[in-house]
């Protein structure tokens, strides 16, 4: 479901692909040429990074490929022999948008650079992002790179859900030990929002003179939580602030567990014919103030074998809007049946509680 509340003429001016998603469910709320192929330049680093920090030990030391750290543009400053963490790649990529940082993850994860682009496919591929193309680690400018507003605020979206990239990318500096020997030496976030915007908790930034500037960031306000793309925007800070203040505004978390009507499921075999069961709590941001029809679908079985455990899952929840999956939950038990004892167990019961 599409909603747009219009933004001033001066606001939207120059952006070639835009996009405001809800960053919990994805449900999208505005929406410009969101689905064009564009190129999106460093925010390419989202990817990257978020493969970068799912390696296994990503705190240990290596040494850097010198072919690797040999590529143009921005760079967190590696040099031939220094000796670098994936953690520490992950924030020079995310902060201080280093190509070097990119390439020389792609080298140590996968072998080479076109072995690491064929990852970043695999995984855009199974995040369903059916319009981006990867050719390069770092974002620079390729034939066959290139992606969405609309993909990348998907991309984002996934990346935020693991912990590691969430705290690298929502981080206005980073003390960072590498060289060689390593020693301490402090990465600068180019994202300027993190500090000029209450609530802004990421993403990245990105720009080549093929590109423009792009900008892929997030927010989180009482519970409220949203992505912004913009791809090709000269005035990128000001439009994504734009669009934040105005959603921000117009939306609120609503606990949608309350929708569910009390329900009990039967059971077999138990000293209580039927288990109490409720959602545990899940939010969704919806409109204030307007009639937003919520469809709640619940999914269980018919009945269930006693015993049953106070908060055991005995179902779902699924909550929809005009279709959207805006969020699902499980059932579970409110309260313990205990089964019901065969009459020879019972009997040893109670000759064993006399004895």
């Amino acid at each position: 479901m599409l909603i747009f509340f219009s933004l001033s003429t001066e606001a939207l001016a120059g952006a070639k692909g835009a996009v405001l998603i809800d960053g919990k469910n994805g449900r999208v709320f505005f929406e410009l040429n969101k689905d064009e192929k564009l190129p999106m330049a460093s925010t390419t680093k989202i990817m990257t990074a978020l493969l970068t920090l799912e390696e296994e030990n990503p705190d240990e030391y290596f040494t850097v490929s010198k072919s690797a750290i040999m590529v143009e543009g921005s760079s967190m400053g590696l040099l031939e022999g220094d000796k670098v963490t994936l953690r520490a790649l992950a924030a020079g990529m995310l902060l201080a948008s280093g190509n070097d940082a990119a390439n020389a993850a792609a080298v140590k994860i996968a072998g080479s650079v076109e072995a690491f682009v064929q990852l970043m496919n695999k995984r855009a591929e199974e995040m369903g992002l059916e319009s981006t193309s990867f050719e390069t680690p770092s974002g620079l400018d390729g034939e066959n790179h290139y992606s969405t507003a609309y993909d990348m605020a998907i991309l984002a979206k996934n990346a935020l859900e693991n912990p590691d990239f969430a705290a690298v990318c929502g981080a206005e500096s980073l003390k960072m030990e590498y060289g060689n020997p390593p020693y301490p030496r402090w990465l600068t976030n180019h994202n300027r929002l993190l500090t000029s915007f209450e609530g802004a908790t990421g993403v990245k930034t990105g720009f080549t003179k093929k590109s423009g500037r792009c900008l892929v960031s997030s927010a989180e306000r009482d519970g409220v939580s949203l992505i912004c793309v913009t791809l090709g925007c000269p005035d990128d800070w000001n439009y994504h602030t734009a669009l934040y203040n105005e959603y921000f505004a117009k939306l609120s978390s609503v606990q949608l567990g309350n929708m569910v009507e009390k329900r009990y499921i039967p059971v077999c075999g138990g000293i209580s014919e039927k288990a109490a069961v409720s959602p545990v709590p899940v939010f969704a941001s919806l409109f204030e103030g307007e009639s937003e029809r919520i469809e709640v679908v619940i999914s269980s079985e018919p009945f269930v074998f006693a015993p049953v455990k106070k908060g055991d899952i005995l179902g779902k929840a699924y909550f929809y809007l005009d279709g959207f999956l805006l969020a699902e939950t499980p059932l579970v038990a409110e309260n313990s049946v205990d089964a019901v004892l065969p009459k020879e167990n019972f009997r040893q019961k109670i000759k064993d509680f006399f004895e």
